[in-house]
C-alpha cells in the first residue's frame, strides 16, 4: 500500500514505478491480482481521460490525421507477419492471433476485446496477455533513451512509441518522460488507433466464426475527446486543467505500478518460448519500420 501511495509523487517516474510493482511481484507476490486487474482498468480509462483536458481538439484531429496511413499500414504488416510466423513457428492459432492483435492496435486492451469474439480460452488469453505485458515492461525501459540516442524529436518519438509500443499506459509512460509534446502525440495517435478494435473485432468475428454481440467498444476514447472538446473550447476550464491533467499523469504511474505487481516470475514463466518469440518478432519488425518511416 505504502509503494502504490508513494507512485503518485511527482518524483516517481513511469519507468520505477512498473520497476517497483515488478520488484515487489517478485519478492513478495501479489495476492491481489484480481482486485489490481480491475483497479488498472479504471485507472487507466480514467486518467487517459483527464489527459484530454490538457489537450486542444484541432492539434489532435491534425496528428491523427497525419497518423492514419501510417497506423493502417503498421497493422497490417503485423496481422500479415503474424499470419506467416505463425505457421512457420508452427504455434496455437488462437494465442498467435491474441498476440498479433494485441501488438498491432493497443496490448492488452485489444487482446480483452478480442478474445471473446474469437471464443479463446482462459489460457491462450492469459499467454497472449503475459507476451504483451513483459514486452511492454522492457519498451518503457528501453524506448525513451533509444529516443534520445537517435536524436528524435519529441513529435517523431510521439509517432514511434504509438506506433511501436503495445499498451497504451506504457506508451503514455514512456512519451511523458521524453516530453510534453511526445505525451501529447503519443496519446492522440494511440487513442487514434485503438479505434481499431472494432474493425478488427468484425473481422475476427467473421474469419473465427465469433459472435458480433460480443465486441467490446472502447467508450472511454469518446470522453477522452469530449475532455478535449470542453478544454478547446470553455476556456473557464482551461486554468484548472493543468491540475487535472497533473492528477492524471499521477493516476497514470500508480497503473504502471499495478500492472508491474502483475508481472510475477509465475506470470513471465507462463509465456512460453514460441509466443515470445513471435511477440518480440514483431515488435521488432513493427518498431523498425516505423522509425524508418519517421526518420
Amino acid at each position: 500500500m505504502g509503494l502504490a501511495l508513494l507512485c503518485l509523487f511527482p518524483f516517481v517516474s513511469p519507468p520505477l514505478a512498473l520497476a517497483l510493482g515488478i520488484g515487489l511481484a517478485i519478492l513478495l507476490g501479489n495476492p491481489f491480482t484480481s482486485y489490481t486487474h480491475k483497479a488498472t482498468h479504471f485507472l487507466l480509462q480514467a486518467s487517459v481521460v483527464g489527459l484530454g483536458f490538457g489537450m486542444n481538439i484541432h492539434n489532435a484531429i491534425a496528428t491523427g490525421k497525419s497518423a492514419f496511413s501510417f497506423t493502417l499500414l503498421s497493422i497490417s504488416i503485423t496481422f500479415g507477419l503474424g499470419f506467416l510466423l505463425t505457421k512457420l513457428l508452427r504455434i496455437e492459432k488462437v494465442t498467435a492471433y491474441l498476440v498479433a492483435a494485441g501488438t498491432a492496435i493497443c496490448g492488452g486492451s485489444a487482446i480483452a476485446a478480442v478474445a471473446p469474439v474469437v471464443q479463446a480460452k482462459e489460457n491462450q488469453t492469459s499467454i497472449a496477455l503475459a507476451t504483451v505485458f513483459v514486452l511492454n515492461a522492457i519498451a518503457l525501459f528501453v524506448f525513451p533513451p533509444l529516443g534520445h540516442w537517435l536524436n528524435l524529436s519529441q513529435s517523431q518519438f510521439g509517432y514511434w512509441c504509438a506506433i511501436a509500443i503495445h499498451d497504451t499506459s506504457s506508451v503514455v509512460g514512456a512519451a511523458s518522460k521524453y516530453g510534453p509534446e511526445a505525451l501529447t502525440v503519443a496519446t492522440t495517435v494511440k487513442l487514434a488507433r485503438a479505434l481499431w478494435i472494432i474493425p478488427i473485432s468484425l473481422l475476427s468475428a467473421f474469419v473465427f466464426k465469433g459472435d458480433t454481440a460480443k465486441i467490446k467498444i472502447p467508450y472511454f476514447i469518446g470522453l477522452f475527446v469530449l475532455a478535449m472538446l470542453l478544454n478547446s473550447y470553455v476556456p473557464q476550464l482551461q486554468a484548472y486543467s493543468h491540475y487535472v491533467t497533473a492528477w492524471a499523469k499521477a493516476g497514470l504511474t500508480l497503473t504502471l505500478f499495478l500492472i508491474g505487481s502483475g508481472l510475477s516470475l509465475t506470470v513471465i514463466r507462463s509465456v512460453g518460448v514460441k509466443p515470445l518469440v513471435l511477440g518480440v518478432i514483431l515488435w521488432v519488425v513493427i518498431s523498425v519500420v516505423a522509425l524508418g518511416v519517421i526518420i
